[in-house]
């Protein structure tokens, strides 16, 4: 009871912020609102702060950073999608990416030496101030004492508690508005919550998060142009993480990059195939791409930090995806739409012809088009329609793809507003095509079919022990009851099953053939 109301405080709390900030429904965007927005809006500025600063966003942001660091990582996803919210608004917000205030060396140090069981001067000859600081943790440069750079990541003291106390509040909204709003049970706002959970206590523990970075070190091989920071695995524990320092240009800093002759229309079509190779191929990916983890060095190679939020898809599910999107690259809207059904997305009651149709709707007006050409916020827009028109509800193994999708686009966005998804995405998906469905994906198949048959003729003993035993059972307690049947044989039982298994074999065998 105690806890629920300390939840109901900290989103009283949350509101009562975004309303001294002009969040809620900003003054600059009231003819966008309905009527009853217009009317919200009005009265939260009656307790806004007065001299507050002009750019929405800068508002907003302000805002997120007093609520705590589940609220900034909502932040920085707007922050990447500049052609939804506006560019102003995006610019306002994007200090969340890696410019927030930084906690104190005296306590980055205490908290190294704790970690690390010995003074700072042990392990490394030079530890600078802060070079970078985000909602969870903060970056030191520092040389190691055989001479390395390294980048040294520390985590925010009493983020623990901050984040158990959000992510409280996050589920009982969840639970409001699945009760005050039916209509959003379709969206899993339940399920939404625990997946943004998950992956924030995982970023609680930086041992995982330099595992993660070492998995998708094994990924990126797979990409045309991706890599990964190495790991100090013996200067890394569960609140400090020690990796190699790259010297490189964060991609927030369009300046810099410019200034660095960049080609920016390659390091988009990377940023894409990077993505989506890495997710296809190998079933992981990097699931917090904003612009303040990504960086270019002056060879123009693409490079990846913070892994606390890490993406997995099982073989199926991205089987599924590779078909949905090849499905769409070459205008097969039937195939697409029976992708959907067949991974569950659709119910099954809704036409897939009707459903084919509706993604045509949605996929032929921006196909081919530059970024720049496409309103991406009435694409959204029509995909939500469309999820609701055909009960599609939200996919919780999915969240964090699609977050992730949505963040990468619009980088590639900010880096070349000519950015053709289309174009960048079909490489890897083609060629993940060709290995699913081409010979090694038949034989890999067969290869799995027969394991699994093999396993089966493993278990075939117990199997029939158990037929039997049921049999006999059976047996028994017909021969004890007052109207005896004919039991069946329990040869027979087993004849059926050897038949069975026999067929299976001689199938397999075929197939192999």
């Amino acid at each position: 009871m105690f806890r629920t109301l300390a939840s109901l405080a900290r989103l009283a709390r949350a509101a009562w912020t975004l309303a001294r900030h002009d969040a809620i429904f900003p003054a600059e965007y009231q003819a966008a609102f309905p009527a009853s927005a217009r009317t919200m809006g009005r009265l939260a500025r009656l307790i806004a702060i007065r001299d507050r600063a002009k750019n929405p966003g800068e508002r907003l942001a302000n805002a997120l950073e007093k609520l705590g660091p589940s609220y900034v990582k909502f932040g920085q996803v707007l922050a990447t999608r500049a052609d939804v919210i506006g560019a102003d608004f995006a610019r306002g917000l994007a200090r969340l990416q890696d410019k927030m205030a930084p906690f104190p060396d005296a306590l980055a140090r205490k908290t190294l030496e704790a970690e690390l069981g010995a003074p700072v001067e042990a392990h490394f000859s030079s530890f600078g101030g802060p070079v970078a600081a985000a909602s969870i943790a903060q970056v030191h440069r520092a040389t190691t004492l055989d001479g390395r750079e390294v980048a040294v990541k520390i985590l925010r003291p009493d983020i623990d508690r901050r984040i158990a106390r959000d992510i409280d509040a996050l589920r009982l909204g969840a639970k409001m508005a699945e009760g005050l709003f039916p209509t959003s049970r379709r969206m899993e706002p339940k399920a939404f919550v625990e997946t943004v959970a998950r992956s924030l206590t995982l970023e609680l523990d930086l041992r995982l998060e330099a595992a993660s970075a070492s998995e998708l070190t094994e990924a990126a091989v797979a990409a045309e142009n991706f890599f990964i920071p190495e790991i100090d695995w013996v200067r890394t524990t569960r609140r400090v993480m020690t990796s190699q320092w790259i010297d490189a240009i964060p991609l927030s800093d369009m300046a810099a990059i410019d200034a660095a002759g960049i080609d920016k229309v390659k390091l988009a079509g990377d940023l894409t195939d990077a993505f989506l190779t890495t997710a296809l191929e190998r079933g992981v990916f990097h699931a917090d791409m904003h612009a303040g983890n990504l960086f270019v060095d002056s060879d123009g190679k693409l490079w990846a930090v913070d892994f606390g939020i890490m993406g997995r898809l099982e073989a199926a599910e991205r089987r599924y995806l590779a078909v949905i999107l090849h499905g769409f690259l070459t205008r097969d809207y039937d195939r697409a739409a029976e992708a959907h059904f067949e991974a569950g997305y659709v119910p099954g009651l809704h036409s897939k012809a009707d459903f084919a149709s509706a993604l045509r709707a949605v996929a032929e007006p921006i196909f081919g088009k530059t970024a720049d050409q496409v309103p991406m916020s009435r694409v959204l827009l029509q995909l939500f329609e469309i999820t609701d028109l055909f009960d599609m509800r939200l996919q919780p193994q999915l969240i964090l793809l699609q977050k992730t999708m949505v963040q990468a686009e619009g980088v590639c966005r900010s880096l070349s507003p000519q950015h053709n998804m289309w174009k960048a995405a079909a490489p890897a998906v083609e060629r993940f095509m060709r290995r699913e469905l081409g010979p090694e994906g038949i034989a890999r198949d067969v290869l799995e079919d027969l394991a699994r048959l093999r396993d089966a003729v493993r278990n075939l003993p117990r199997t029939l022990d158990n037929l039997e035993a049921a049999a006999v059972a059976i047996q028994t307690r017909e021969l004890e009851g007052d109207r005896p049947r004919r039991a069946p044989g329990v040869w027979t039982g087993i004849a059926l099953v050897l038949i069975a298994a026999a067929a299976g074999a001689g199938a397999a065998w075929m197939v192999a053939g």
